[in-house]
């Protein structure tokens, strides 16, 4: 016996509406990252290696690559006097010291946000906290920060991680956070924690980032109205893809991560009335923008863009190139 699943509705161009999220895109941590390597290459010349990627994003990174950046995983990888550059997630004490025995010229375009926490980090560690680092393993960042003080700091990944907690004075306790996390997913494990530790004391400022709280609070804004939810960004981009969890828990019917207009399926469009469109931190506008002109020619009208939060800020280049700029006379 076969059953008829029926055909899928057709929806009619009248129907059919794209919301827009906004902010999304590039914050000012990932524009200072992307200008400083640009910069480094207008004023050295290529090569300019790079440790790690300087923001996850495969665009990018492809497009500096293509204009004389050198991407390596390590120090050891760039010749001796090289100039390297640091990416906007940092990095530990460690590599700026073998950095320095290495002989290397460092431009260190760490996003100010995360250097806050690696000073959090340092000053906790000081008076003899324990630090517990809310976050991924494996991520630059974590990686970074927990190089800043390893003998007093110990990764929460998740709530249920908070039972294999040890502490030596759970009054002289602190929790800090990446900064590229979901605000919802990192208050469920403090409030796992605090419930085990109730002396639990919180940093002295977020450490989630302005840019990582605007970019999910535009996507709930406008996710529960959505048939489908398209978010643009690598996958390596933990903000990225926390934005698709944050769009499917706010009642979007459905979510998908592409890196570009090419990873769109056509059958996402089954029944689709409404489609929102958002893109993670280290996106670049045109990357949106072909997405959008990809869905006008499938009869999808020019997106009506919903505000949730305006930024203005802007953050100066590292020290080190300024410097060398002005030296140049640029």
């Amino acid at each position: 016996m076969s059953i008829d699943l029926g055909t899928p509705r057709v929806i009619s161009d009248q129907e059919k509406a794209v919301l827009l999220a906004s902010p999304r895109g590039y914050c000012a941590g990932v524009d200072r990252a992307v200008v400083t390597v640009e910069q480094a290459l207008e004023l050295y010349g290529a090569p300019i290696y790079v440790r790690k990627e300087i923001v996850h994003n495969k665009h990018v990174v492809g497009d500096l690559r293509s204009r004389g950046a050198i991407f390596v995983e390590e120090l050891d990888e760039v010749p001796a006097g090289a100039t390297v550059i640091f990416s906007a997630h940092g990095v530990s004490p460690a590599v700026h010291a073998d950095a320095q025995v290495r002989g290397l010229k460092t431009i260190d375009a760490t996003c100010p946000l995360v250097t806050k926490v690696h000073l959090e980090a340092k000053r906790f560690a000081d008076q003899d906290f324990d630090i517990l680092l809310i976050g991924h393993a494996g991520h630059e960042e974590v990686e970074g920060t927990m190089g800043e003080a390893p003998e007093h700091i110990q990764l929460v990944e998740h709530p249920s991680d908070v039972d294999k907690v040890v502490v030596r004075d759970p009054k002289k306790l602190v929790w800090l956070s990446q900064t590229t996390l979901s605000v919802d997913e990192t208050m469920e494990t403090v409030n796992a924690l605090k419930a085990r530790f109730p002396e639990l004391l919180d940093p002295p400022s977020d450490d989630i980032c302005y840019a990582t709280q605007n970019r999910q609070l535009a996507i709930k804004e406008i996710s529960a109205p959505s048939d489908l939810v398209i978010v643009v960004g690598s996958r390596n981009s933990s903000n990225t893809m926390r934005l698709v969890d944050v769009a499917l828990e706010a009642g979007a019917g459905a979510a998908y991560r592409v890196d570009d207009a090419s990873e769109i399926e056509e059958s996402w469009l089954e029944g689709v009335a409404t489609v929102s469109v958002t893109s993670g931190a280290s996106v670049p506008e045109e990357l949106v923008e072909a997405v959008l002109g990809w869905l006008a020619e499938r009869g999808y009208p020019d997106a009506r863009t919903v505000t949730s939060a305006e930024e203005s800020l802007v953050f100066a280049l590292p020290v080190e190139l300024r410097k060398a700029l002005k030296e140049a006379g640029r």
